[in-house]
């Protein structure tokens, strides 16, 4: 990467007007709260202030209100050159409440889900952020279907990390067939991975229960996808993922993982083409 974290986070900038969609495990609204994002660059951007409102449902009156200001980035957060970025727990440990944040950004949207998980290591609830740039008309994606993720999609991924290492890249090759209520995924990578998996498909949930730690996935609103445990095996290593479709042909899939010993140690972006 050429830019530094903060050059990257600067693609944040603006006033991002929007929703806090909280959900439940299964992915079910449980309320909507609109809002407004003002992130500002101060000193030549090299501080930052940011200012997050939150409304009654018609926009009127203003119900919350917090200002934070910072000049330096948490340990627990890393950007990718377009602005996408995650922060969350740095460690896994038992008794503590775990979660992560995702974003992405595509002209004058931005996407962002909020994943969090009780002390038990359930998940206890997961929130759905949609914004656009304040004065823009930017529409919001349809709703995500399986149908619109069947196929073979080709991807370049780039793997960043805490210590700020050289970053990883590598290709990818995604194939997700349907067999009445199973959903077979096939991934391969350049890189040598190869994982083959099964989901049940429920409720439009896709479940995946082979795994020491199995996961399901959750098909949302404006093209977004949240991809997590419903419960979190200690002592096994885990991934948080947030996906985007963002055209019929393009997604955008952010994966935070987490060893064995719980400590976070990459972010990775991949970026797909889904191949005709």
């Amino acid at each position: 990467m050429s830019k530094s974290q903060w050059q990257c986070f600067v693609e944040n900038l603006g006033q991002w007007q929007g929703s806090f969609t909280r959900l439940d495990a299964d992915g079910q609204e449980l309320e909507d709260t609109p809002s407004l994002l003002n992130l500002e660059g101060l000193n030549q951007n090299q501080t930052a202030r940011l200012i997050l409102q939150f409304f009654t449902a018609d926009r009127q009156t203003l119900t919350s209100e917090k200002v934070f200001e910072f000049s330096t980035l948490s340990r627990s957060i890393l950007f990718f050159e377009q602005g996408g970025f995650s922060q969350g727990s740095i460690q896994l440990a038992p008794h503590t409440e775990f979660g992560a944040e995702f974003g992405l950004i595509e002209g004058n949207r931005r996407l962002r889900l909020v994943q969090l998980f009780d002390t038990q290591g359930q998940l206890d609830r997961i929130t759905l952020i949609r914004e656009q740039r304040l004065g823009t008309t930017a529409p919001e994606r349809p709703p995500l279907t399986l149908e619109m993720l069947l196929g073979q999609w080709q991807g370049e991924a780039i793997t960043l990390y805490p210590d700020l290492r050289s970053p990883d890249t590598y290709t990818t090759h995604l194939n997700l067939d349907q067999q009445g209520s199973e959903l077979t995924q096939h991934l391969t990578t350049s890189s040598g991975l190869e994982i083959i998996s099964k989901a049940e498909i429920s409720n439009g949930v896709l479940k995946f229960n082979q795994g020491s730690q199995p996961v399901q996935v959750l098909l949302l609103p404006d093209g977004a996808s949240c991809t997590c445990p419903r419960q979190i095996q200690p002592r096994l290593p885990l991934f948080l993922e947030m996906g985007w479709l963002i055209q019929p042909n393009l997604r955008q899939r952010m994966i935070r993982s987490y060893s064995a010993s719980g400590e976070w140690v990459s972010l990775t972006l991949v970026v797909e083409h889904k191949q005709s």
